[in-house]
C-alpha cells in the first residue's frame, strides 16, 4: 500500500467517524443489509432502504460511495443514504472493489452487477423501475460518469470490459437522472494535482503509464448521450472544487443535455469537498433536498 492510499484511508476515515458520530437508523426507516450481489462476500454487497410507511415501489436512488478510488463502503455511507430514503426513495447502498486490492475497472464491474441486481428485483415490491436515479460522489461522480458514458456508447463499455445490464426493453439499464457531487471528471496526468496522479497510479493496472488506460479513465470524450445531471460543486473545495465540472458541462452542451450546474458556499459560509454527505450541515441538506427535487420533477426548487 502506498503512503497516499494510508494517507486517504486514514485520514477520510476519521473524518467520516467523527462526522457521523452519534447517528442511528431512523425509526422512519426500513433497511435491508448485507445483500450479495457478487462472489465476494466482503466487496460485493449492498443495503436498500425506504421509508417504513411507505406503500408499494418506490422511485429508486443508486448510491455510488466516494473515497479517492482508495476507500469507503456502505458502512461510510449508510446514514446519507437512509436521509435520502427519507425524502421518499428506495436507496441502494453498496460495497465495491477498490484499488490498490483491485484494480480499475474492477469497480465499474461492480457497478454494473448492482444495476443488474437491482432489475432482478422486479417483484419484490420495493422498487419502481420505471423511474431510476443515481448519485456518485467525489470517486463515485467519476465512476458514474464512466458507467452512463459506456451505457450509450458499446465500443467505450467494450474496451472496459464491461458487460451493460439492459432493461425489460432490451435497452441499456441507465439511470434516468443523475446527481454528480464533488466529481472529478478529467485526469490531467501531466499538470494536476499530486494526490489524483498518485491515486491513478493506485488505480491503474500500469501505475498510469499505459496509453489506453489513461484514455479510458476520462469518460468525457466517450460520451454520446447522458442523461438529465444535477452536478454539485463546493466553493471551498480543495479536490474536486470549481472549475472541476468544466469539461464535463462543455460535453453536455454540446449534446444538449440538461443540466443544472451549481455551486454552493459562500465567502461567509465556505463549502468543502462532499459537503452534502454531512446531515448536520444545513447546506448539505440544502443540496441533498435541491437535488432530489430535480430527480422527482427536473426542478431543483423542493
Amino acid at each position: 500500500m502506498s503512503l497516499t492510499t494510508y494517507f486517504i484511508r486514514r485520514t477520510f476515515r476519521s473524518g467520516d467517524e467523527k462526522r457521523d458520530a452519534g447517528l442511528t437508523t431512523p425509526n422512519d426507516i426500513q433497511r435491508w443489509d448485507d445483500i450479495r450481489y457478487g462472489f465476494d462476500h466482503h466487496w460485493q454487497v449492498l443495503d436498500a432502504y425506504r421509508p417504513r410507511n411507505a406503500a408499494g415501489p418506490l422511485p429508486v436512488i443508486v448510491s455510488i460511495h466516494g473515497g479517492g478510488w482508495t476507500y469507503g463502503d456502505k458502512e461510510r455511507y449508510q446514514y446519507y443514504c437512509m436521509d435520502l430514503a427519507q425524502r421518499g426513495f428506495a436507496v441502494v447502498n453498496f460495497t465495491y472493489r477498490v484499488a490498490p486490492e483491485w484494480k480499475f475497472p474492477s469497480g465499474l464491474h461492480d457497478t454494473c452487477l448492482v444495476f443488474q441486481w437491482l432489475l432482478s428485483q422486479q417483484d419484490c415490491g420495493w422498487f419502481n423501475l420505471s423511474h431510476v436515479y443515481a448519485v456518485g460522489d467525489s470517486a463515485g461522480a467519476h465512476m458514474l460518469t464512466i458507467y452512463c458514458a459506456a451505457c450509450s456508447n458499446p465500443d467505450y463499455a467494450r474496451d472496459l470490459g464491461l458487460v451493460i445490464p439492459r432493461g425489460h426493453d432490451g435497452m441499456p439499464f441507465c439511470p434516468s437522472r443523475v446527481g454528480l457531487n464533488c466529481g472529478v471528471y478529467a485526469i490531467d496526468f501531466a499538470h494536476g494535482n499530486s494526490l489524483t496522479r498518485n491515486l491513478m497510479k493506485a488505480l491503474l493496472p500500469s501505475r498510469a503509464r499505459d496509453e489506453q488506460e489513461l484514455r479510458l479513465v476520462c469518460p468525457v470524450p466517450f460520451i454520446r448521450s447522458f442523461p438529465p445531471a444535477y452536478i454539485v460543486t463546493a466553493n471551498h473545495d480543495p479536490l474536486a472544487g470549481p472549475p472541476a465540472q468544466n469539461v464535463l458541462t462543455a460535453r453536455l452542451d454540446e449534446l444538449s443535455v440538461p443540466y443544472v450546474d451549481r455551486t454552493y458556499g459562500t465567502q461567509e459560509a465556505p463549502q468543502d469537498h462532499v459537503f452534502h454527505c454531512n446531515l448536520r450541515n444545513p447546506v448539505g441538506r440544502l443540496c441533498n433536498d435541491e437535488e432530489c427535487a430535480f430527480f422527482l420533477t427536473g426542478d431543483s426548487n423542493p
